[in-house]
Protein backbone atom coordinates (compact mmCIF):
# COMPACT_ATOMS: atom_id res chain seq x y z
CA UNK A 1 0.00 0.00 0.00
CA UNK A 2 1.97 2.97 -1.25
CA UNK A 3 1.08 6.64 -1.02
CA UNK A 4 0.03 8.04 -4.36
CA UNK A 5 -0.27 11.82 -4.77
CA UNK A 6 -1.69 14.08 -7.40
CA UNK A 7 -2.82 17.65 -7.33
CA UNK A 8 -2.91 18.73 -3.69
CA UNK A 9 -4.90 15.66 -2.64
CA UNK A 10 -3.53 12.32 -1.50
CA UNK A 11 -4.83 9.06 -2.90
CA UNK A 12 -4.06 5.57 -1.79
CA UNK A 13 -3.57 2.28 -3.59
CA UNK A 14 -5.16 -0.50 -1.57
CA UNK A 15 -5.49 -4.17 -2.49
CA UNK A 16 -9.13 -3.47 -3.42
CA UNK A 17 -8.29 -0.59 -5.76
CA UNK A 18 -7.01 2.95 -6.21
CA UNK A 19 -8.86 5.42 -3.97
CA UNK A 20 -9.04 9.17 -4.01
CA UNK A 21 -11.44 11.81 -2.81
CA UNK A 22 -13.10 14.98 -3.92
CA UNK A 23 -14.32 16.84 -0.87
CA UNK A 24 -17.76 18.47 -1.10
CA UNK A 25 -17.84 20.97 -3.97
CA UNK A 26 -14.48 19.83 -5.37
CA UNK A 27 -16.62 17.16 -7.04
CA UNK A 28 -18.02 19.85 -9.36
CA UNK A 29 -14.54 20.62 -10.75
CA UNK A 30 -14.24 18.82 -14.11
CA UNK A 31 -10.48 19.29 -14.44
CA UNK A 32 -9.90 17.78 -10.99
CA UNK A 33 -12.02 14.78 -11.99
CA UNK A 34 -10.12 14.43 -15.28
CA UNK A 35 -6.83 14.33 -13.40
CA UNK A 36 -8.23 11.61 -11.13
CA UNK A 37 -9.46 9.58 -14.09
CA UNK A 38 -6.05 9.86 -15.75
CA UNK A 39 -4.54 8.39 -12.58
CA UNK A 40 -6.81 5.38 -12.94
CA UNK A 41 -9.02 6.00 -9.91
CA UNK A 42 -11.30 3.05 -9.20
CA UNK A 43 -12.96 4.08 -5.94
CA UNK A 44 -13.96 7.73 -5.96
CA UNK A 45 -14.82 8.91 -2.44
CA UNK A 46 -17.10 11.93 -2.19
CA UNK A 47 -17.79 13.02 1.40
CA UNK A 48 -20.05 16.05 1.63
CA UNK A 49 -22.60 18.00 3.61
CA UNK A 50 -24.46 18.86 0.38
CA UNK A 51 -27.90 17.36 0.94
CA UNK A 52 -29.55 18.85 -2.11
CA UNK A 53 -31.69 16.62 -4.28
CA UNK A 54 -29.22 17.09 -7.16
CA UNK A 55 -26.33 15.40 -5.31
CA UNK A 56 -27.36 11.89 -6.38
CA UNK A 57 -27.38 12.87 -10.06
CA UNK A 58 -23.91 14.40 -9.63
CA UNK A 59 -22.58 11.17 -8.10
CA UNK A 60 -24.14 9.12 -10.89
CA UNK A 61 -22.57 11.44 -13.48
CA UNK A 62 -19.10 11.08 -11.91
CA UNK A 63 -19.41 7.28 -11.87
CA UNK A 64 -20.45 7.26 -15.53
CA UNK A 65 -17.86 9.81 -16.60
CA UNK A 66 -14.95 8.18 -14.81
CA UNK A 67 -16.16 4.59 -15.09
CA UNK A 68 -15.40 4.17 -11.41
CA UNK A 69 -17.30 3.32 -8.26
CA UNK A 70 -18.47 6.36 -6.33
CA UNK A 71 -18.98 6.16 -2.58
CA UNK A 72 -20.54 9.30 -1.17
CA UNK A 73 -21.09 9.75 2.54
CA UNK A 74 -23.37 12.66 3.30
CA UNK A 75 -23.75 14.27 6.67
CA UNK A 76 -27.00 13.54 8.50
CA UNK A 77 -27.83 15.40 11.71
CA UNK A 78 -30.71 16.54 13.84
CA UNK A 79 -31.00 19.57 16.12
CA UNK A 80 -30.31 17.32 19.15
CA UNK A 81 -26.83 16.51 17.75
CA UNK A 82 -25.68 20.08 18.47
CA UNK A 83 -25.16 21.99 21.72
CA UNK A 84 -28.24 23.79 23.05
CA UNK A 85 -26.59 27.18 22.52
CA UNK A 86 -25.88 26.47 18.83
CA UNK A 87 -27.86 29.09 16.90
CA UNK A 88 -30.20 27.40 14.42
CA UNK A 89 -33.72 28.22 13.28
CA UNK A 90 -35.43 25.56 15.38
CA UNK A 91 -35.50 24.22 18.91
CA UNK A 92 -37.24 20.97 17.94
CA UNK A 93 -34.67 18.29 18.89
CA UNK A 94 -35.89 15.98 16.10
CA UNK A 95 -35.67 18.60 13.34
CA UNK A 96 -33.33 17.48 10.57
CA UNK A 97 -30.53 19.97 9.91
CA UNK A 98 -28.47 17.93 7.43
CA UNK A 99 -30.49 15.57 5.24
CA UNK A 100 -27.92 12.88 4.42
CA UNK A 101 -28.19 11.12 1.08
CA UNK A 102 -25.22 8.76 1.23
CA UNK A 103 -24.97 6.45 -1.78
CA UNK A 104 -22.86 3.88 -3.61
CA UNK A 105 -22.86 4.02 -7.42
CA UNK A 106 -21.33 1.59 -9.93
CA UNK A 107 -19.29 2.57 -13.05
CA UNK A 108 -22.41 2.53 -15.23
CA UNK A 109 -24.21 5.01 -12.98
CA UNK A 110 -26.48 2.49 -11.30
CA UNK A 111 -27.31 3.07 -7.65
CA UNK A 112 -26.13 0.07 -5.62
CA UNK A 113 -27.09 1.44 -2.20
CA UNK A 114 -28.89 4.52 -0.93
CA UNK A 115 -29.51 7.32 -1.06
CA UNK A 116 -30.47 7.33 2.58
CA UNK A 117 -32.35 10.34 3.93
CA UNK A 118 -33.86 8.59 6.96
CA UNK A 119 -31.05 8.90 9.50
CA UNK A 120 -27.59 7.66 10.36
CA UNK A 121 -26.68 4.46 8.55
CA UNK A 122 -23.94 2.31 7.11
CA UNK A 123 -24.43 1.48 3.44
CA UNK A 124 -23.09 -1.80 2.10
CA UNK A 125 -22.79 -3.02 -1.49
CA UNK A 126 -20.87 -5.71 -3.28
CA UNK A 127 -18.53 -4.17 -5.85
CA UNK A 128 -17.53 -6.15 -8.92
CA UNK A 129 -14.26 -4.46 -9.84
CA UNK A 130 -14.52 -5.94 -13.34
CA UNK A 131 -17.39 -3.49 -13.91
CA UNK A 132 -14.71 -0.81 -14.32
CA UNK A 133 -13.07 -2.54 -17.30
CA UNK A 134 -16.46 -3.45 -18.78
CA UNK A 135 -17.53 0.19 -18.50
CA UNK A 136 -14.36 1.45 -20.17
CA UNK A 137 -14.99 -0.74 -23.22
CA UNK A 138 -18.06 1.46 -23.70
CA UNK A 139 -16.51 4.85 -22.82
CA UNK A 140 -13.16 5.93 -21.42
CA UNK A 141 -12.90 9.68 -20.84
CA UNK A 142 -9.09 9.62 -20.64
CA UNK A 143 -8.50 6.61 -22.89
CA UNK A 144 -9.83 5.74 -26.33
CA UNK A 145 -12.41 8.55 -26.22
CA UNK A 146 -10.09 11.27 -24.92
CA UNK A 147 -9.28 13.05 -28.22
CA UNK A 148 -5.64 13.89 -27.34
CA UNK A 149 -5.37 15.34 -30.86
CA UNK A 150 -7.61 18.19 -29.68
CA UNK A 151 -7.54 18.30 -25.86
CA UNK A 152 -4.71 18.35 -23.33
CA UNK A 153 -4.77 18.79 -19.55
CA UNK A 154 -1.48 19.61 -17.84
CA UNK A 155 -1.40 19.00 -14.10
CA UNK A 156 1.49 20.25 -11.98
CA UNK A 157 2.19 17.86 -9.14
CA UNK A 158 4.93 20.04 -7.63
CA UNK A 159 4.47 21.31 -4.11
CA UNK A 160 3.84 25.04 -4.34
CA UNK A 161 3.56 27.71 -1.64
CA UNK A 162 0.05 28.89 -0.87
CA UNK A 163 1.10 32.55 -1.10
CA UNK A 164 3.73 34.10 -3.36
CA UNK A 165 4.56 37.78 -2.88
CA UNK A 166 5.97 39.47 -5.94
CA UNK A 167 7.85 42.75 -5.91
CA UNK A 168 6.34 45.48 -8.04
CA UNK A 169 7.72 48.80 -9.26
CA UNK A 170 11.13 48.17 -7.77
CA UNK A 171 9.97 47.78 -4.16
CA UNK A 172 10.93 44.72 -2.20
CA UNK A 173 8.05 42.36 -1.41
CA UNK A 174 8.62 42.83 2.32
CA UNK A 175 7.92 46.60 2.04
CA UNK A 176 4.50 47.53 3.37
Amino acid sequence: MGLWRWLDLAGFRYPIGKMGAGICWENYMPLLRSAYYAKGIELYLAPTADGRETWLSTMRHIALEGRCFVLSCNQFSRRRDYPDDYDVSTTDPNAILNTGGSCIINPMGQVLAGPNFEGECVLVAELDMQDIARGKFDFDAVGHYARPDVFKLIVSEKALPAVVLEASSGRASSDV
